[in-house]
């Protein structure tokens, strides 16, 4: 980036001013805005309530670090790709209310990816309680 383009772009964005803690500080309340913000939507406050049962859970049901990791990363790698699917619709709305056939190609695709998110997770969940119950 150009020295005039930094100079721009710290005028807009006055995070790009910041360094060391001040930077990581204010990082962590836009972070807990975002969360506030995916809090609004009613698939997140599902996809949270479920992660409240389903992350202890995965400390239960795993045998191994590694198979806790993989239960408990399902569950929020769906929350994760579900504030991306939010963050994408939410610019899109922002542009115009009129349809348009990129905004739903776009809007299709991050609904696609949540449910992939959520197939995995389920592909995992089941097959870690098989392999738990199996005798």
């Amino acid at each position: 980036m150009s020295a005039p383009d930094e100079a721009l772009a710290a005028e807009v964005n006055p995070q790009k001013r910041r360094t060391g803690l001040s930077r990581i500080w204010h990082a962590t309340g836009y972070s807990l805005q975002g969360l506030r913000a995916g809090w609004g939507e009613s698939a997140f406050r599902q996809e949270a309530c479920a992660a409240v049962v389903l992350i202890p859970a995965a400390f239960w049901l795993g045998r191994s670090w590694v198979e806790t990791a993989l239960l408990a990363g399902s569950v929020m790698l769906v929350m994760i790709v579900e504030l991306l699917n939010t963050g994408v619709e939410t610019a899109i709305d922002r542009i115009g209310p009129e349809w348009h056939a990129l905004s739903k190609r776009a809007k299709d695709m991050g609904s696609a990816a949540v449910l992939l998110a959520l197939l995995l997770a389920a592909g995992i969940w089941i097959a870690a309680l098989l392999q738990r119950f199996q005798a």
